[in-house]
């Protein structure tokens, strides 16, 4: 099975883990954890077995690098509801479209899609913000302009009583391309979870546009999902 996988620099984990790189001609170094069985629920968040996602999970489990992992299925593995448990697997590739300019710019997208949820009077300082990580992700603006916009739209965000759709703006500009994806994305799926009436409603509009961000990354990374 092939499925995503999560590292941070150089394939370490959270855990301190670090996995076997793939090169430019071989994948990584099979790596397992001993054990027997058929795999069942209660071992899926544990360290006894490895983690992966699939493709409509990527936006739970952000971090600087993404790879696609091969999953040895004949040692045991159970999917869970946003994460594969297994015992053995190799890296196969980078996803070297997870990059900082199409991270940004997805920032950037989940930013501008909440715009309608903030106040008028707000708008403009938010879209000169999120123009502002655009231009930051295709390398025409400085380090100086991208931190004087985040710090712009997290000010009003605290001014506007933590308004979501400031947040998404501000972390649009963020420093961490990949941490700027994962949070622009779950502060604009909260605006529409605000803007909408009601615990139960809120919810499902939270989930809906949580999914909907999902696809774009997809897109942005040209993933099939």
């Amino acid at each position: 099975m092939i499925a995503y996988k999560f590292t941070g620099p150089a394939g370490e984990t959270r855990g301190g883990f670090r996995w076997p790189l793939p090169t430019a001609d071989a994948p990584g170094e099979w790596e397992e954890i001993p054990g027997e069985g058929t795999l069942t629920t209660s071992v899926l968040c544990s360290s006894r077995v490895f983690h992966a996602c699939d493709a409509g999970h990527l936006l739970d489990w952000v971090n600087a690098e993404l790879y696609e992992i091969e999953i040895d299925e004949s040692r045991g593995m159970i999917v869970g509801p946003d994460k594969i448990g297994f015992r053995r697997g190799r890296l196969l590739r980078r996803v070297e479209t997870w990059n900082d300019r199409n991270l940004r710019l997805f920032a950037c997208d989940c930013a501008e899609d909440v715009l309608p949820f903030a106040r008028p009077q707000d708008r403009p300082v938010l879209e000169s913000t999120i123009a502002v990580a655009r231009r930051y992700a295709e390398g025409l603006a400085t380090e100086e302009e991208r931190d004087a916009a985040q710090a712009a739209a997290w000010d009003a965000a605290r001014a506007a009583a933590g308004d979501a759709a400031w947040a998404a703006a501000g972390n649009a500009a963020w420093d961490a391309a990949w941490a700027a994806a994962g949070n622009a994305a779950w502060a604009a799926a909260q605006a529409a979870a605000w803007d909408a009436a009601g615990d139960a409603a809120g919810d499902a509009a939270q989930a809906a546009a949580w999914a909907k961000y999902a696809g774009w990354l997809l897109d942005r990374l040209g993933i099939a999902a």
